[in-house]
């Protein structure tokens, strides 16, 4: 088989009749780049659970560096008026800001930065593009959590990515507490990919960035995968970095605390693993939500 016929064979169906489980055919750290920031238990840390964090990527300046970026884009009139930024839906405060990379010279030098794209080449194995980047927050009392989902079976669904070849990085600009939101992750069930049921409506995205109704696995899969493998939360000081696969299964609760939590959230995919058409999806979503420029990242 060639490497054309792998992108267009649809080795993990969706968005069908009922929501079954089915084993992984792909790696987590795929082979190709040797050297990196990543250390070898690192790797096998990621390629066990499928995640793994970096303490302290970014020091206190650049935290806050980066943390006055997101004040300065969330008073920008011209960018919460932008089809890239979605707000909540019950108090219209400001979510998520799609596209970061490119609208922030800020974020874009992070993309960019040795201490990540470097580590992005090292599990990919290859040169990698950004797929997706946002800036998540989610403000004390009443920032709304997001269910139980996998990210790849959205990008394969709706965006056309054919293989688990693409990582996320979440670098936290807060204090993730237990209590105030963080992300929960069930370790090793990125080995198991959940079929989803139902058809995706047109233009599903505009109402899934704000809550997902379509992609979304059965309470059976969550309760069998729950108990098989446990339940994990990523906590730790403002510049600490969560590292997780695309097939991870994740979700966060709602935040209900005083204390507001907000991140950076950028995708790299491998050049290798380059979109198609999509796999269950009648057309797909526009580039601010999946980049289908396929350039190589460059420092």
């Amino acid at each position: 088989m060639t490497l054309a016929d792998l992108s267009t064979t649809d080795r993990y169906p969706t968005r069908g009749s009922d929501s079954t489980l089915l084993d992984r055919t792909d790696p987590t750290v795929w082979s190709g780049v040797s050297t990196g920031p990543a250390a070898q238990d690192e790797l096998a840390a990621h390629d066990a659970k499928g995640f793994h964090v970096v303490e302290g990527l970014l020091s206190p300046a650049e935290v806050q560096a980066h943390w006055q970026e997101l004040e300065r884009l969330m008073r920008d009139e011209r960018v919460r008026n932008d089809e890239r930024t979605v707000v909540e839906r019950s108090s219209n405060e400001v979510r998520s800001i799609f596209e970061v990379h490119e609208i922030s010279e800020r974020i874009g030098a992070l993309a960019r930065d040795p201490r990540v794209l470097d580590r992005a080449r090292q599990i990919l194995g290859s040169d990698v593009y950004v797929h997706q980047s946002r800036i998540n927050f989610m403000p004390g009392y009443r920032g709304t959590g997001f269910y139980w989902h996998s990210d790849f079976e959205t990008w394969h669904a709706e965006d056309g990515m054919p293989a688990m070849r693409a990582v996320s990085i979440s670098i936290a600009l807060t204090d993730n507490y237990p209590f105030n939101g963080g992300l929960m992750i069930m370790p090793g069930a990125h080995r198991t990919f959940v079929s989803c049921a139902g058809e995706t409506p047109e233009d599903n995205y505009k109402s899934s960035l704000k809550q997902q109704k379509v992609g979304v696995p059965a309470e059976d899969n969550i309760t069998k995968l729950a108990y098989e493998h446990g339940i994990e939360q990523f906590t730790g000081q403002a510049g600490s970095a969560l590292w997780f696969d695309s097939n991870c299964m994740h979700g966060s609760g709602n935040n209900i605390t005083p204390y507001p939590r907000s991140n950076i959230f950028i995708v790299f995919n491998s050049v290798d693993n380059a979109l198609v058409e999509p796999f269950a999806a009648k057309s797909p979503r526009p580039n601010h939500v999946a980049s289908r420029d396929f350039t190589p990242l460059r420092r």
